[in-house]
């Protein structure tokens, strides 16, 4: 029974986030897709926005997702690695930036060959970027 609550707590919110996370690489959310969102949401909005800023925004809005998402991703695998011990170890930190780095990796394999995406070396950086940032950020409060 303690297996299954320690499964249910620490791992599970993992395996779910990643899931998800092959999930957003899909052709459902393809630029094409999250851009005539973004088109429509603002037009509903009242908003006239250029098709400059337009492109500007939904650029940043996707490149903050991949910090975000990886974050997230990298942060809930430390705590599974962690379970309910005490304190920060390099190994979980490793562990979850393991996990981060062949995730991303495989997503943008997987995207180069989704139609209506591409897979990019610049994007597993940019996962690797919040992967690491929230590493920086468990490891300044636990260590403290």
């Amino acid at each position: 029974m303690a297996g299954t609550r320690t499964f249910l707590r620490y791992w599970l919110p993992a395996l779910a986030w990643l899931v998800a996370v092959m999930f957003f690489s899909g052709e459902t959310l393809a630029a094409t897709n999250t851009g005539a969102f973004l088109k429509g949401l603002t037009r509903a909005l009242g908003l006239a926005l250029s098709d400059e800023t337009l492109l500007f925004i939904h650029f940043a809005i996707r490149k903050t997702a991949h910090v975000c998402v990886y974050a997230l991703l990298s942060a809930l695998w430390f705590r599974a690695w962690r379970g309910a011990n005490p304190g920060w170890r390099m190994q979980w930190a490793l562990l979850a930036l393991a996990v981060c780095m062949g995730t991303a990796s495989a997503d943008e394999t997987r995207q180069a060959f989704t139609p209506g995406r591409g897979g990019s070396p610049w994007d597993v950086a940019l996962d690797m970027s919040g992967a690491l940032l929230a590493q920086m950020v468990i490891a300044a409060r636990l260590r403290r």
